[in-house]
């Protein structure tokens, strides 16, 4: 995509090229691959975020109504494994359902292309007229781009999509489950590995660095404020953790498990 750009600034100027930027992607500063794997970056933090919280909520609120090591563990490791499963499948449907949809217009405009390329051309001269360009400098840019490559003209200016952003589901499944797995390794190992009487303080301090840093992370690769980020992770992480504690402690404390 970013060898389009050049040829509007020599078409249009660095001005008018201002007004056609929706036909790129939206992270103009960046090509497409680096574009997708910040977001791939961002997607893995996110899950990493929610292994860590979920299990880490699940083994305190067991720790707290039984001190069994047996029974922390069970519980832990079923929560990493169902959890990792969950969000494999439900990435992968998602994704899925998103391919099906990008591979069904890329189809379409290459099926339109080929019946009517005249029209498309001219379908292309409008859209960037609405954009803001004079209708000689659309036609002129039109032109241009379909000598590139038509199917990627229309797919930008229609859409705002590519060929090349159609994500593997498999893929988008198999770092959905890893990036989980990652994040609730650290509340499981840190409630197993230390003695009985300080697991829970040492789980709850190593769940709320492991929120600073996946919290600040997310928002360096999103570009949101960090403070903000931050605070939002650990103040849910933490009401999580003590919530689960509680319930789990009155449940141990009345014999009901």
């Amino acid at each position: 995509m970013t060898s389009l750009a050049p040829r509007i600034a020599s078409l249009v100027g660095r001005e008018r090229a201002e007004h056609i930027t929706p036909v790129e992607h939206t992270d103009e500063t960046q090509p497409s691959s680096h574009a997708g794997r910040l977001n791939w970056l961002r997607a893995g933090v996110l899950g990493a975020n929610d292994g860590i919280v979920s299990v880490a909520a699940l083994v305190v609120g067991v720790a707290g109504a039984s001190g069994s090591t047996t029974a922390i563990a069970a519980a832990g490791s079923a929560g990493l494994i169902g959890g990792a499963i969950s969000m494999a499948l439900g990435e992968y449907v998602s994704v899925s359902s998103q391919s099906d949809s990008q591979r069904a217009l890329i189809a379409a405009e290459k099926h339109e292309l080929l019946v009517d390329p005249d029209g498309e051309l001219e379908e292309l001269v409008t859209l960037y007229e609405k954009q803001g360009l004079a209708p000689a400098t659309a036609r002129q840019v039109a032109v241009e781009f379909t000598a590139l490559d038509p199917v990627k003209a229309h797919l930008l200016a229609e859409h705002n999509i590519a060929e090349d952003d159609v994500v593997s589901s498999w893929h988008a499944a198999w770092v959905s489950a890893a990036a989980f797995t990652l994040g609730a390794l650290l509340p499981l190992l840190a409630i197993l590995v230390p003695p009985e009487s300080v697991r829970v303080p040492i789980t709850f301090v190593a769940v709320l660095v492991a929120l600073v840093i996946t919290g600040y992370t997310g928002a360096q690769l999103g570009g949101s404020p960090k403070l903000r980020a931050v605070l939002r992770v650990v103040i849910g992480g933490a009401a999580a953790l003590v919530v689960t504690f509680l319930i789990g402690s009155l449940l141990g404390t009345t014999g009901i498990v």
